[in-house]
């Protein structure tokens, strides 16, 4: 359910293809995001249908990890192939990225 760091470092290197999503709110995407789909997790429900429905993995981010956890829960209850990047884009500024701002 989750997918660490160093793994989608990997994939990025290895021009693996995937889709992000960033379920954070928008001053959160503001300060820092990894690019990718944005739809705030209290609009996910009413919005996936924006999303590409395809054979790739679908990697959620937010802060820390725990709101990408309840949206890959519910993509993958709609059938995507969803991941949830483990520690958010903090961690991935601690572990991979200093240059992405911390909040």
């Amino acid at each position: 359910m989750e997918i660490d760091n160093k793994k989608i470092s990997k994939w990025i290197t290895d021009k693996k293809e995937f889709h992000l999503l960033d379920v954070r709110r928008d001053d959160e995407r503001e300060i820092c995001n990894l690019g990718g789909f944005h739809i705030p997790l209290h609009e996910l429900e009413t919005r996936f249908n924006e999303l590409p429905h395809d054979k790739l993995p679908m990697i959620v981010y937010c802060h820390h990890g725990v709101r990408s956890l309840y949206a890959t829960q519910f993509l993958k209850f709609h059938g995507y192939d969803a991941l949830s990047l483990r520690g958010g884009i903090d961690a991935w500024s601690i572990e991979i990225d200093p240059n992405v701002p911390r909040y």
